[in-house]
């Protein structure tokens, strides 16, 4: 008999954590490979994980609702027959495994450590700059006093308050910060409804990137009436040729996607007072999901794209994302965001920065409205298709200029759309 360590898997470069929602097996069932054994969700994406190999599950080690660190030991299986399974998933000794802290620019390596420490802690341990000696003294709460991301949370936040000096707040009173929880008086008719964990992890997304950038937005209106007027010439043989319903949001993605290329301060991230331009341009959209919440699939490569390749994109990943059926990759490595408002009827939105982007652009809804057109007899007021876009940016990097002209050049891509293109 072998033992196999099933471990809490990678789901994608920024991802340290998942909550176990749900076990599909129990100790002492006989299990396949591909079988089920658990689901996870993490802030982005929700995902099944199946057995990398046949056996016996010997042992569970976390409840359903258990916070897990990638590389945690989730359950043992027991096998007669040896057989290869993914480094993720299986309890081997990597070089990842050891302890690698850096200080300034040193770094200190402890191979022989006596205590265990998950890949969260580390990854929070090198962000902080915690060195190897201060790491050993924090007391951890975990089984055999294993740290845990509170402990080391914990440690950070002490430290950083016996370092600084305490604030003032705006009626000169001394304290530690200002309030970040309201007050609220609940009535006898009034119903409590707890978030979701998807909800809250979106709340605190949100509030993050409040607090983070400095939101400016800037509005356009766009006069679309070619790229209406083209759309229903040629939507009907579309999806006949292609087996795809053609919306307008492949076109708007094409249209930021050449506008990114010219404006790369808008395709960027911020990191500390270093400006990261990104090489690639890869465009999420926000996708509203049956449950209310929201999730942003990404198109790799949106500028390399024409528009049957990004139509056959955009439906599959957002039909995959309104049904769960994302990989953690698909919703990862966005460096520009698109939300519609015009898909709810609305004509005007402000929409928050989806971090670590510096920009996310928002579409209305299309409607007819009277304009005057300068014809050779003089003006007339004609009827148009018109819609507005409304762009948020990180005023940290993005200035009102850069801004205006990056949204203006977009309404000029979609304004002079060629309505006898061909696709």
């Amino acid at each position: 008999m072998s033992e196999f360590k099933v471990l809490m898997p990678k789901m994608g470069e920024s991802v340290q954590e998942a909550t176990i929602t749900k076990w599909f097996v129990k100790e002492g069932d006989n299990i396949k490979e591909d079988d089920l054994l658990f689901e996870i969700a993490t802030e982005k994406v929700d995902s099944e994980i199946p057995s990398p190999i046949d056996g016996i599950i010997s042992k569970i080690h976390f409840n359903v609702g258990s916070v897990v660190p990638v590389g945690e030991v989730v359950a043992l299986i027991q096998t007669v027959v040896e057989q290869s399974v993914p480094a993720d998933l299986r309890g081997e000794t990597k070089s990842e495994d050891l302890v690698v802290l850096k200080t300034g620019n040193v770094d200190i390596t402890n191979t022989k450590s006596t205590r265990f420490y998950s890949p969260l802690v580390r990854a929070i341990a090198r962000e902080e700059k915690i060195p190897i000696s201060d790491l050993e003294s924090i007391k951890g709460s975990g089984a055999n006093g294993r740290v845990q991301k509170n402990d080391i949370q914990s440690y950070i936040q002490k430290k950083k308050t016996s370092d600084k000096p305490r604030s003032i707040d705006l009626v000169g009173n001394k304290g530690e910060s200002f309030p970040t929880k309201v007050s609220i008086s609940i009535g006898a008719e009034d119903q409590i409804i707890e978030m979701g964990r998807v909800r809250k992890l979106i709340a605190e997304h949100m509030v993050h990137s409040v607090q983070v950038s400095p939101h400016v937005t800037s509005v356009v209106e766009a006069d679309v009436t070619n790229l209406v007027l083209w759309r229903n010439k040629v939507k009907d043989a579309f999806l006949q040729k292609y087996g795809e319903k053609l919306t307008y949001m492949p076109v708007f993605i094409e249209a930021t996607a050449q506008a990114l290329r010219e404006f790369p301060m808008v395709n960027a991230s911020v990191d500390g007072n270093n400006i990261i331009l990104r090489g690639k341009v890869n465009v999420g959209i926000a996708v509203s999901k049956p449950d209310g919440n929201l999730i942003v699939p990404v198109i790799i490569d949106a500028d390399k794209k024409n528009i049957v390749g990004l139509t056959s994109s955009l439906n599959d990943l957002a039909n995959r994302a309104r049904s769960n059926k994302l990989s953690p990759d698909e919703i990862n490595g966005g460096t520009f965001s698109i939300t519609n408002f015009g898909s709810f009827r609305n004509l005007i939105g402000t929409p928050i920065i989806n971090q670590p982007q510096v920009a996310i652009l928002a579409t209305g809804s299309i409607e007819k409205k009277p304009a005057v057109m300068e014809t050779p007899t003089g003006d007339a007021i004609v009827v148009r298709h018109k819609m507005f876009l409304s762009l948020s940016y990180d005023h940290r990097i993005v200035d009102g200029a850069l801004g205006g002209a990056f949204l203006r050049r977009i309404a000029d891509i979609l304004e002079e759309f060629d309505i006898n293109r061909k696709f």
